[in-house]
């Protein structure tokens, strides 16, 4: 098995120099010190240089941030989808004691539930089922990893006549330890919410039963069916799942778990799995290199440091991208840049115990067709959101992708605005 990673810094960049050298290059760059702290940048007519991304050497990126939440508890999920019918995308958060969403384009936040369970909220999934150009919405709650036999919970919201109002919580069968939920398409009619706990019933230290992964089919009356359909049964510490693309024939899922990346699709009266990779994983997407195929990016392990590819999603042609993620969180697929393929954003949250330490949020992109080589684009944000998820989405209608973070230490939900074409920013919707 072949593991490429990022090329190290090549050995003609280590250099010594006479100590006379060092001390005249020491005293002008004193010079040049001072000269600054007079006149500043401006004085100079030169942009300043991101400082946090200076000192860290990951250039910034032409991302404009707009902090639109800075007083959230813990920002589990997100989602984006049409809350109120007026054709824009809103943004919906998943919060420790409060589901809200922040309506488009001034992102006024509204709570539409609070303190469904005792522990915490901890997932979030929203899509317009019915047709009507208003999304529906559930969440997971009961948040308690521990409990592997007592805790989660599943909600439906029933909608109000004003979505401004608090929406009704129908209470769904749930397995314990919920913590990841999609709607998604199946190919066998109504979509279905699917719902992925972390753990197995009653397991510890991630052994023991596979985790139930189960669906809920959407009903012609509105509401959702409360016998549940299993998914798969086989697989154990299931962090995240990405759900089948839009449009796709196979209608294939994939679960990062402890045993790897497994693809899941319908066949027959339930579902087959297949095994991707070896590697235990906590976050999975897919993505489109520039020759048409396909690629997989994960974070590894699960709440792990490394950011890696699995180009036409092989295991054996692994390469990974970044060792230097801590606890990473937050992992999206999309053409941010304009280049024609998807590039991989990941975010990370920092340490939960102990001294802090930086988070943020970074692009990689390939350097060949079939996404065989990477490189680390820069930044989007550097340590001011320590993501707990993300989502890419073009949210002023520009035709770029932005970013949208909610960060836990942070506590903050922030957009970082694509402004890679300035003639686009006139253009956009106004915000």
């Amino acid at each position: 098995m072949r593991h490429r990673r990022l090329s190290a810094l090549p050995r003609s960049y280590r250099f010594s120099l006479p100590r006379s050298t060092l001390r005249r290059r020491l005293r002008s760059l004193r010079a040049a010190r001072a000269l600054l702290a007079a006149v500043g940048f401006a004085g100079l007519g030169i942009a300043p240089v991101d400082a946090a991304a200076a000192a860290t050497g990951v250039s910034p990126l032409p991302f404009r941030r707009e902090v639109i939440d800075a007083s959230i508890r813990i920002g589990y999920g997100l989602a984006i989808a049409d809350v109120d019918g007026d054709g824009r995308e809103d943004l919906l958060l998943a919060d420790a004691r409060e589901i809200a969403w922040y309506r488009s384009p001034d992102w006024q936040k509204t709570v539409i539930a609070r303190d469904l369970t005792t522990k915490d909220h901890v997932c979030i999934a929203a899509r317009d089922l019915d047709g009507d150009g208003r999304a529906e919405i559930a969440v997971g709650a009961g948040w308690n990893p521990g409990d592997t036999v007592g805790s989660g919970a599943i909600f439906f919201l029933e909608r109000p006549t004003d979505a401004a109002q608090p929406w009704t919580p129908r209470a769904l069968p749930h397995e314990p330890t919920t913590h990841r939920m999609h709607w998604i398409d199946d190919g066998r009619g109504a979509p279905l919410l699917a719902v992925l706990p972390l753990h197995g019933r009653g397991n510890r230290d991630g052994a023991g039963a596979g985790v139930k992964f189960l669906g809920y089919r959407w009903l012609a009356n509105g509401s959702v069916a409360t016998a549940a359909e299993e998914i798969d049964a086989t697989l154990h510490l299931t962090h995240n799942f990405e759900p089948p693309s839009p449009g796709s024939a196979d209608h294939e899922l994939l679960v990062a778990a402890k045993e790897g990346v497994h693809a899941l699709r319908p066949s027959g009266g339930g579902w087959a799995r297949r095994q991707v990779t070896s590697h235990p994983a906590g976050e999975v997407r897919r993505g489109r290199a520039s020759d048409g195929s396909g690629f997989i990016a994960t974070i590894e392990p699960m709440h792990g440091h490394q950011v890696v590819v699995y180009p036409q999603g092989q295991d054996a042609e692994r390469v990974v991208l970044d060792e230097s993620l801590v606890q990473g969180h937050g992992l999206a697929t999309g053409d941010l840049l304009g280049r024609g393929h998807d590039q991989i954003i990941a975010g990370w949250r920092g340490n939960m115990v102990g001294p802090p330490t930086p988070v943020g949020i970074r692009l990689y992109a390939a350097t060949t067709a079939s996404a065989t080589r990477w490189e680390l684009v820069g930044a989007i944000d550097d340590n001011t959101v320590a993501c707990e998820d993300l989502r890419v989405a073009d949210l002023d209608r520009d035709g770029d992708l932005d970013v949208v973070a909610a960060g836990r230490a942070s506590r903050n939900v922030v957009i970082f605005w694509n402004e890679r074409v300035p003639a686009r920013r006139a253009s956009a919707t106004p915000r």
